[in-house]
């Protein structure tokens, strides 16, 4: 986080912003649901771990692939020789506080992180895969008014996060919000025992 921290300037973010994790429920992984396998595990893991993806580079994040260099280039090298399992996951911050959670392109339901997630993220405008120049972490950053100032879609419209560390489910997840299309969907139950 160091090398984030020496290209972050601007006032600290406020705590009450959320970090969401969205990601399409329904997709299947090892021949079921992502939301099951998730509820079952009880930790979201990284693209490098699952071999999943929900946009940019899900499908390159393995050594020498394109979320593999994206990462180098933002984080240092950081996670260069680190096991899969150590790699940040990706989500968003909410500054804009929409229901679908900050970046619906990865998915219609969203995971909400609980508060103590933010000091440990660190975040780029626009998305690493357009090679930014710009980022910050929690302490301080200008990126909410770069992308306030900017005209993208509402698809495209997010500040990409890179949390470290894990995201243990029922320690660091504040609410899953589902889109009301998986209302009643029995595929997408979650096992007993867990939620």
């Amino acid at each position: 986080m160091s090398h984030v921290e020496s290209r972050s300037a601007g006032r600290p973010l406020d705590p009450a912003l959320p970090l969401t994790l969205n990601f399409h429920p329904d997709r299947m992984a090892g021949g079921r649901p992502i939301l099951v396998r998730l509820a079952e595990d009880g930790v979201y893991r990284s693209q490098f771990v699952t071999g999943t993806g929900t946009g940019n580079g899900g499908l390159t994040a393995r050594p020498g692939g394109d979320r593999w260099r994206w990462e180098s280039r933002i984080l240092d090298g950081a996670y260069d020789d680190a096991p899969a399992e150590q790699r940040p996951v990706y989500g968003a911050l909410n500054f804009r506080r929409r229901a679908v959670g900050a970046a619906p392109r990865f998915g219609s339901a969203h995971f909400r992180l609980t508060a103590d997630t933010l000091p440990r993220a660190t975040f780029c405008y626009p998305d690493s895969a357009a090679e930014p120049t710009d980022f910050g972490i929690a302490s301080g950053m200008h990126l909410i008014e770069l992308a306030e100032a900017d005209d993208r879609d509402a698809i495209d419209d997010y500040i990409e996060a890179q949390i470290h560390g894990p995201v243990v489910l029922d320690r660091h997840v504040e609410a899953l919000v589902l889109d009301p299309c998986y209302r009643d969907h029995s595929q997408c139950s979650v096992p007993s025992g867990r939620r």
